[in-house]
């Protein structure tokens, strides 16, 4: 019997106080950024307390390519200019890599200017 690992795109939003803690299942690309930056762009905007932290847990991460790399400096640059700071959690070694070749992992999680 195989046990293949379902790569089906999922996000699991939870709001707490003025933080944010989003779940990324599957594979993250071309057919799928656009949920993430909406859902994150959705909570920035939205009701409630503005947000301090967005955190994007990518435990269950299956694969990433360069559009879903594009949706993170997006996410970034949208959470940035309100203030909040991005936090990417739990980094499969491909997406450390990536982030690492790219150079971008220092951008995408320091601090927001002031």
């Amino acid at each position: 019997m195989n046990d293949f690992t379902s790569t089906e795109f999922a996000l699991d939003l939870v709001r707490e106080s003025d933080a944010l803690y989003v779940r990324v299942s599957g594979d993250f690309d071309y057919d799928t950024c656009d949920e993430l930056v909406e859902a994150v762009t959705g909570s920035l905007t939205g009701d409630g307390p503005p947000l301090r932290g967005i955190r994007l847990d990518f435990g269950g991460l299956t694969y990433i390519d360069s559009s879903g790399l594009s949706a993170l400096l997006l996410v970034h640059r949208r959470a940035s200019a309100l203030g909040a700071t991005l936090f990417l959690d739990n980094r499969p070694d491909f997406l450390e890599r990536m982030l690492q070749i790219t150079n971008v992992l220092d951008h995408l999680t320091g601090p927001p200017p002031d």
